[in-house]
């Protein structure tokens, strides 16, 4: 066999060689593990996209409700899912600290007077809010469902209450322990805070302050520094006890130094901060208790007797 066909047999080989090689299927690579996710539990944040809104002007107090309800109706139709303001809220806790920090009086104490609550800006332009997607939704939605509201009359204090658990405990004023006539009832009327269970029924966002013994509409309102100041927008909470409406709300007070004591027409009255954070865990249907409960356990665990505030009655 001379050179020439040795090297023409080679060549052949290593074509057959390289032929052979193209045709083999290539290793198929090693499968990942999956994520689990467990039933009830966020995915890890690597696994969800969440979907945000940009704030494009700043956003006084005075345009915030309107402004929470244009992305409800901007973004409701994308999740597939019923969206409100609770839920945007909670997807965003930090709204909730900056409408607290709006309070008059915590700012008084920062040295800063604040005349007018509905001008303070509570979004700023160029922040982005996080819109809350169906996994989401549910795990707040339940949360939600599993809170009651429950006030003890003699004690002042009204308590966040979520499954068992009690989350927050706010200092309240409640009804004289009297009667007088209320032009707003037309009538005379005992003014004592009437105990029952029942549910949220209603929110008003736009309220008007307004005297009921006289009907007076105020505009501003006399702080108990002695300094006057506009009114504050803020919702109040209407409260549907036994079946019945009573005319007693849960709004919030601009003299705090009337809370813990019955100073009120019958409404239960809050301070500023703590009845934004009532609310954002009250929407409407969540449950409440009014009780008048004169023996209470501390959080030492010690048994109290509370004054019989409505003694004679």
């Amino acid at each position: 066999m001379n050179y020439r066909t040795k090297r023409l047999i080679l060549c052949l080989l290593t074509l057959v060689a390289i032929t052979y090689s193209c045709k083999k299927k290539p290793a198929k690579p090693e499968k990942s593990a999956p994520v689990v996710i467990k039933k009830g539990k966020t995915p890890p944040a690597s696994t969800r996209v969440l979907r945000t809104f940009l704030v494009k002007e700043d956003v006084p107090v005075r345009n915030y409700f309107e402004f929470i309800d244009k992305i409800i109706i901007n973004e409701s139709w994308r999740l597939h899912a019923p969206l409100s303001e609770h839920l945007i809220v909670w997807a965003n806790p930090w709204i909730i600290d900056s409408l607290a920090h709006t309070d008059y009086y915590r700012l008084k104490e920062k040295g800063i007077f604040s005349e007018d609550q509905q001008a303070i800006v509570i979004l700023k332009k160029g922040t982005k809010l996080i819109i809350p997607d169906s996994m989401m939704v549910d795990s707040i939605s339940k949360r939600l469902r599993e809170t009651v509201i429950d006030v003890n009359i003699p004690e002042f204090k009204i308590r966040v209450v979520e499954n068992g658990k009690v989350l927050y405990t706010f200092p309240i004023r409640v009804g004289k322990n009297k009667s007088k006539y209320l032009a707003m009832a037309g009538r005379t009327m005992g003014l004592q805070t009437r105990t029952g269970k029942g549910q949220i029924l209603q929110v008003n966002k736009n309220a008007v302050y307004m005297n009921p013994v006289d009907n007076k509409v105020y505009y501003k309102t006399h702080r108990d520094d002695g300094k006057y100041t506009k009114l504050p927008r803020l919702p109040w909470i209407i409260p549907e006890i036994n079946g019945q409406i009573y005319g007693q709300l849960i709004h919030p007070t601009t003299n705090p130094t009337t809370l813990g004591k019955p100073a009120s027409n019958g409404c239960i009255g809050m301070g500023e901060a703590d009845l934004w954070r009532l609310y954002y865990h009250a929407p409407i249907g969540t449950s409440i208790v009014i009780r008048y409960d004169l023996q209470v356990i501390d959080e030492k665990g010690d048994t109290l007797h509370l004054p019989d505030i409505y003694a004679h009655n």
